[in-house]
């Protein structure tokens, strides 16, 4: 029990770190969409560092949902069930993207195809994402360091969608595009039966949402490196 408090202490002091760094380096190019003098604001912003600072977005976001999963797993989720639901392959029902793996594929894709997929997929989890939050503010025992995590992604997610409309804007001299439903990511419509079932569902959308955190990531790198060495690049 001792050994736990610890590592909660240690985890905690590692994620304060990062979100204080990571929002000082982020978070004000990333709101430049605010304000009524956003032209003058947006196209003072270099393109480059722009999208340098949005890839740097996304690669938090990322790492900070596989801590926030990794985290629950061992508060919540036995490892039988964990092991089920890795058997049980993908059962995600967010909008369906697949990573280009050839070279053929990937000169195929265009930047626009790039940009609006991140879009599409960020716009997708907004909604999902708070009301995970409200769900886990509702547990008995959940560590605030869990909380602190969903807490920032969920934030942050809502500043790297203004930032990838930048993007659009300044990339492709076009509006953003919006889902015209706002489609978001769903796994059930009906209410949980039960706490266990309660306790799944969370732990499907945290899987599910850290699939998409990383397809985000590797669509804007490969933006990023096209940027700087043309069609010579594939998904990292």
């Amino acid at each position: 029990r001792v050994m736990y408090t610890v590592k909660m202490h240690v985890v905690q002091c590692c994620v304060w770190l990062l979100l204080w760094f990571g929002g000082g380096t982020l978070g004000q190019p990333l709101e430049c969409r605010a304000g009524a003098d956003v032209g003058r604001r947006c196209a003072s912003i270099p393109l480059d560092k722009l999208l340098e600072r949005v890839v740097q977005h996304a690669e938090l976001i990322y790492r900070l949902s596989e801590e926030s999963c990794a985290l629950f797993e061992e508060m919540f989720i036995p490892l039988a069930v964990r092991t089920q639901h890795i058997r049980g392959g993908n059962t995600c029902t967010s909008p369906a993207f697949s990573v280009p793996g050839s070279k053929g594929e990937v000169q195929q894709i265009s930047d626009k195809w790039l940009l609006h997929t991140v879009l599409i997929l960020i716009q997708s989890w907004i909604e999902p994402l708070f009301t995970l939050q409200d769900t886990l503010d509702r547990y008995d025992n959940a560590p605030n360091v869990l909380l602190n995590k969903t807490k920032w992604v969920s934030s942050k997610l809502v500043s790297l969608e203004q930032g990838v409309t930048v993007l659009i804007r300044k990339m492709l001299d076009e509006g953003a595009l919006t889902m015209e439903s706002h489609q978001s990511w769903m796994i059930e419509s009906s209410e949980p039966a039960d706490m266990v079932e309660s306790v799944t569902k969370d732990y499907a959308v945290l899987t599910c949402f850290k699939k998409d955190a990383h397809k985000v990531e590797t669509f804007l790198k490969l933006l990023r490196c096209r940027q700087t060495q043309g069609l010579s690049c594939f998904p990292i």
